[in-house]
């Protein structure tokens, strides 16, 4: 699969904002306002769409929320997408979508997670158009740690670029700002120390390569087996493989261990040369951890799994570009996430 990149984002760039899952309720329209700005002090031009209103769990019917979406993805103006947050059935909107015609298009970056991975990972492997996996727009004014990057910046850096980022060694856990009364808030309470860690029961360094592809457990879990996650033509080339990464929103641990055991079956992990599993706040269950449920489903792949990375819904954020070239190293010395803007 070739995998186009979007140009990289310059000031007097326009980002498109619209809600293709859940919309912003009017408590949070400070926060939304104070977002905005943000982006605007960065020297981006905004346009906002009609689909934003936050009254019930979507923005606006799945066919309204599709046409907004595919307005943006094919306006050339139109340089990035993000949308304020998740939701949680943005899942309404794939049948909707024009495949054809994105793959066809000036690639835009389309940026989000938790449950915008049920659209950007998905157009990724049906489109080859490289999407990141990275904060969502009410997140983004939060100071980023030194070792990571905003997703302004990686989105912002020239094609053929490489760049790498390791764990800040800090984190925030179950603790979550009152955007309604600190709609300004740019700073972390960090609760939390910790770096990645080796969940397998491998003892080799790890050095490995392959194609970026992932997201959030509990809403890829839904697409697999179905023609919007099949990683075959990405993971083809056996110079290529896959590295994998995936993350738990806030499922306990026996219906994320089913998850992915189901995803394993469909073939979603096919072709991995290793996973990355975002650190989590989600419970444990009565018998089994989170960890533990990951390693129940996965060990068979025999292959390195690597945990507590910040790709998830426990800050800070590390972007990934789905399509991207990865190039993980793991060891007692470094660890280490390089991507290449590459074919």
């Amino acid at each position: 699969m070739e995998i186009r990149y979007p140009k990289p984002l310059e000031p007097g760039d326009t980002i498109g904002v619209t809600s293709p899952s859940s919309g912003v309720p009017a408590p949070l329209l400070a926060r939304l306002d104070f977002a905005l700005q943000h982006l605007r002090n960065r020297g981006f031009n905004v346009q906002v769409g009609d689909c934003m209103d936050g009254t019930r769990h979507v923005s606006a019917p799945a066919e309204q929320r599709a046409q907004e979406l595919m307005q943006m993805l094919l306006d050339p103006s139109v340089k990035a997408i993000v949308p304020p947050w998740g939701g949680v059935t943005a899942i309404d909107v794939l049948s909707h979508l024009d495949f054809a015609a994105i793959a066809t298009a000036e690639p835009t970056w389309f940026v989000g997670y938790s449950d915008i991975s049920t659209l950007i990972t998905p157009i990724t492997l049906r489109t080859g158009m490289a999407t990141l996996h990275g904060n969502n727009l009410l997140d983004t004014p939060y100071e980023v740690p030194d070792s990571l990057m905003s997703w302004l910046d990686v989105a912002s850096l020239p094609t053929g670029s490489s760049f790498k980022q390791k764990s800040a060694g800090i984190y925030r856990v179950n603790d979550w700002d009152d955007w309604a009364s600190l709609p300004e808030a740019t700073e972390h309470r960090w609760n939390g120390k910790g770096s990645w860690k080796r969940l397998d029961q491998g003892v080799q360094d790890v050095d490995v390569s392959g194609r970026l592809i992932g997201g959030c457990i509990e809403t890829l879990a839904n697409l697999a087996g179905t023609p919007f996650l099949r990683t075959e033509a990405l993971g083809a080339q056996p110079a290529d493989g896959l590295i994998l990464y995936v993350e738990a929103s806030g499922a306990e641990a026996t219906t994320i261990c089913r998850h992915l055991h189901g995803m394993r079956m469909a073939g979603f992990f096919n072709n991995a040369t290793a996973v990355l599993v975002g650190r989590t706040g989600a419970p444990n269950s009565e018998t089994l951890t989170q960890e533990e449920a990951v390693l129940d489903a996965l060990s068979t792949l025999d292959i390195p799994i690597i945990g507590d990375v910040e790709c998830g819904h426990v800050p800070p954020h590390l972007p990934i570009i789905n399509g991207a070239q990865g190039h993980l190293v793991f060891s007692g010395t470094d660890q280490h996430l390089e991507q290449a803007l590459t074919q």
